[in-house]
C-alpha cells in the first residue's frame, strides 16, 4: 500500500517539475499589441462540413464578420450532407463573395472523411494560385471578429510555421463541468504546450478545430495527403510541419473568446463518442499500450484518492499520508485549468472520477475497434490500424 501511494506521488512530483509546466495552463495569444506586418498575406480558410446544420450558419456568418486586413476567403467542403448544410451556409453568407462552397467527391479507400475533404478544400484553395496562409477550422469553430487578424500577425512576427488555438469547449451541465476542463488537462499533458511551442524540443501539438499554417510549409510537408489516414490529425500535421527543418517553429494555446466549440458537451454520449473515436488511435490500436494506459490511470489518478479514503480499511498511516499528498498535488496542478472555465478549487479534488471515465472511454474505444466499428463519426467508421 505504502508503495502504491509512494508511486503516484513520484509520478505527480515529476508531472509538476519535468513536462514543461503543462499544468500552468499560461500559453495564449495575448495581447492585441502584436507589431502590425509591413503586408498583410492572404489567407484562405478550409472548413470540411458534413451534416453540420447545427452550428454552420453561425460559423460561416463569424467568418463573413471577420475584420481580417488582407484577402481572406472561406472554402466550404459540403461533405456529402443530408442536412442542408451548404444551403444553410450559403444563407449565412448572404450573398458575400468571401464564401465559396465545393461539393465533396466520394470518400476514398484509406482516407478519413474529414482529411479527405482538407484535402479537396486545399486542391480548391491553389487552383488560382497559392495563398500566403490556409485556416483550418471546423464546421462547429465560431471566431471572434478579431482572432484571424490577430493569429496571422503573431505568425509573422514571430516566424511562425503554424499558429493553433485550443478552442473554448462547451463545459454546461454536470457532465460538461466534470469532464470538458478534464480533457482540457489531459490534452496539454499528453502534448505539453510550452515544449510543444519550443523549437529545441520534439513534441508537437495543434488543434484541429483552429490551425493557421504557412501554404508553403504545408505543402512541403506533403498537405492532407501526408496524413491522410490519421484519427488525431491535428497533431499529425504538427509533428509533419514541426519536422521540416530544425528551425521551424509551431504554437499552440488556449483559446479565451478567440475560438469557442458549438458542440454542445451537456450529455455524457456526446464526450463519451467524442473520445471514443480516438482514443485507442493514440494509444496506437496496441492491445499492450492500453493495459498500460489503463493500469498507469488507476496508480495515478485513483490510487491517492482510494488509499487516502481507505485509511480505516488498511490503517496504514503513512500510505494515506503519501497518497493526501499526491491527491493534493493533483488538484493543485488541475486547478489553473478548471479555473479558465469557471470551476471552484474545491472541485479540483473530482479529477479522479473523470480520470476514472476516461479510463473507460478509452477501453471502449478499444471494443469498438475489435468489433469493426473503431473512428466512428457522422456515420461512417474508419479501420484505419493496418494502414496507419
Amino acid at each position: 500500500m505504502t508503495f502504491l501511494a509512494l508511486f503516484s506521488l513520484a509520478a505527480w512530483v515529476w508531472l509538476a517539475l519535468f513536462r514543461g509546466g503543462f499544468w500552468r495552463a499560461d500559453q495564449r495569444l495575448g495581447d492585441r499589441t502584436a507589431p502590425v506586418p509591413a503586408r498583410w498575406p492572404s489567407v484562405v480558410a478550409v472548413v470540411p462540413a458534413r451534416d453540420e446544420a447545427a452550428t454552420i450558419g453561425d460559423v460561416i456568418a463569424a467568418h463573413m464578420a471577420a475584420a481580417y486586413p488582407g484577402d481572406f476567403a472561406v472554402i466550404l467542403v459540403d461533405d456529402n450532407s443530408n442536412d442542408g448544410t451548404g444551403d444553410i451556409a450559403r444563407a449565412a453568407a448572404d450573398g458575400s463573395d468571401r464564401l465559396r462552397i465545393i461539393d465533396g467527391a466520394p470518400l476514398p479507400h484509406g482516407w478519413t472523411g474529414k482529411l479527405w475533404a482538407v484535402h479537396q478544400g486545399l486542391t480548391a484553395a491553389t487552383a488560382r494560385g497559392r495563398p500566403d496562409y490556409i485556416l483550418l477550422t471546423d464546421a462547429d469553430i465560431v471566431l471572434a471578429p478579431d482572432t484571424l487578424t490577430r493569429l496571422v500577425a503573431k505568425a509573422e512576427a514571430e516566424g511562425l510555421s503554424l499558429a493553433s488555438l485550443m478552442a473554448r469547449l462547451d463545459a454546461r451541465g454536470l457532465w460538461g463541468g466534470l469532464l470538458v476542463p478534464a480533457f482540457v488537462f489531459f490534452f496539454q499533458k499528453l502534448y505539453p504546450f510550452p515544449l510543444s511551442n519550443d523549437p529545441n524540443e520534439t513534441s508537437a501539438a495543434a488543434a484541429g478545430g483552429c490551425m493557421l499554417v504557412r501554404a508553403a510549409d504545408l505543402g512541403a510537408a506533403g498537405g492532407a495527403a501526408a496524413i491522410h489516414d490519421q484519427l488525431i490529425d491535428d497533431c499529425a500535421l504538427a509533428r509533419a510541419v514541426k519536422d521540416l527543418t530544425p528551425a521551424t517553429r509551431t504554437w499552440i494555446g488556449l483559446a479565451d473568446d478567440e475560438a469557442t466549440s458549438l458542440r454542445d458537451n451537456r450529455s455524457l454520449s456526446s464526450i463519451w463518442t467524442m473520445v471514443a473515436r480516438t482514443a485507442y488511435a493514440q494509444l496506437g490500436f496496441s492491445p499492450f499500450m492500453l493495459a498500460l494506459a489503463i493500469i498507469g490511470m488507476g496508480l495515478i489518478y485513483l490510487a491517492p484518492p482510494l488509499i487516502a479514503l481507505g485509511y480505516a480499511a488498511h490503517e496504514d498511516g503513512l500510505a494515506a499520508g503519501l497518497a493526501l499528498i499526491a491527491w493534493a498535488i493533483m488538484a493543485r496542478l488541475y486547478y489553473p485549468t478548471l479555473k479558465l472555465y469557471g470551476g471552484e478549487a474545491w472541485q479540483a479534488a473530482a479529477l479522479p472520477l473523470a480520470g476514472a471515465l476516461y479510463a473507460a472511454m478509452t477501453v471502449d474505444s478499444a471494443i469498438r475497434h475489435w468489433r469493426g466499428r473503431g473512428g466512428q463519426w457522422k456515420g461512417r467508421h474508419y479501420d484505419l490500424s493496418k494502414t496507419s
